[in-house]
């Protein structure tokens, strides 16, 4: 970097290389407030050189994140990446952007799942503007389950909607399916039963939707909640269908409850008559059809 009577300009390309081997070495050497240092200068000589493509993401990034990791400095750790990943999109390199979000999300997702949440949701946004859908949908889908674990559910339920539609989008139907089924137990602990009604009705107009499992397992759901049927909601819940859900979606369901604890009681009648079997069951209600036989008096 010196300059002198023959030397006017400072080498930056070659002073880029020995910062990133000295940020390496001291990275392996444990070193890791001169490892952090040794990569911003390196960083800082591409920059002077106008050279910001000129290493790869994952390969200049991983010494600065260990050694930021390490010295527990992790939010300073994704303000870099974000940085470098806006240098990745102005100069037209979107998916190495995205990359980098993606790793800064993973980064900090256990330390502030907040961030976290933006990071993918950003990460997302970069991968649909270059129509890699399937990866967006990736993006949105941590998104979404974070916001569920962090019980942020209404922003959760609109997370959901746009995965439904992106998949809708690709036709890839059967997911829509699941997504619906996430959508309503969400709206259900939001206690809003008109949005998850709207949900499934909404979802008639998905190719297959009306007559499938799925369809049949949420109509019985909202039925047993909207009769305030406790034992038919945690039935519903315990299905397949929605125990091997993702984790996430899976506890809400284990954990969701019809308001005021409903629980459908039964006629002490129809108790004994479950426990005689169908003949006393049809005996019992000639009893009662002939009781007012006679009329009234």
């Amino acid at each position: 970097l010196k300059t002198g009577l023959l030397k006017w300009k400072p080498d930056y390309d070659s002073a880029a290389t020995e910062y990133g081997k000295a940020a390496v070495a001291f990275k392996n050497a444990k070193q890791f407030d001169q490892a952090r240092e040794a990569c911003l200068r390196e960083a800082e000589a591409h920059e002077n050189n106008k050279a910001y493509l000129f290493i790869d993401f994952p390969d200049s990034i991983i010494p600065l994140t260990v050694a930021l990791q390490e010295m527990q400095r992790l939010p300073e750790a994704v303000q870099l990446i974000e940085k470098a990943s806006m240098m990745y999109l102005e100069n037209g390199t979107p998916d190495t952007a995205a990359i980098a979000l993606e790793r800064a999300g993973k980064l900090i997702e256990n330390v502030s799942p907040e961030k976290a949440v933006q990071l993918y949701q950003q990460a997302a946004s970069v991968f649909e503007n270059e129509e890699r859908l399937r990866q967006a949908l990736e993006m949105l889908g941590k998104a979404s389950r974070l916001l569920v674990r962090g019980r942020r559910l209404d922003e959760a339920a609109l997370s959901l909607q746009k995965e439904k539609s992106i998949y809708k989008e690709i036709e890839n139907y059967p997911t829509c399916y699941k997504k619906t089924i996430a959508q309503v137990l969400v709206h259900l602990h939001r206690n809003d039963y008109v949005a998850a009604e709207r949900c499934v009705r909404e979802s008639y107009s998905i190719p297959g939707f009306n007559g499938s499992e799925d369809c049949a397992a949420l109509e019985q759901l909202l039925e047993g909640y909207d009769q305030q049927d406790q034992d038919q909601v945690s039935e519903v819940c315990n299905l397949p269908l929605f125990k091997y859900m993702d984790n996430d979606y899976a506890k809400l369901g284990l954990t969701l409850v019809v308001p005021g604890g409903g629980i459908k009681k039964k006629s002490p009648n129809t108790a004994q008559d479950k426990a005689r079997g169908p003949a006393a069951v049809g005996s019992h209600a000639e009893e009662e059809e002939d009781e007012y036989s006679g009329g009234l008096c």
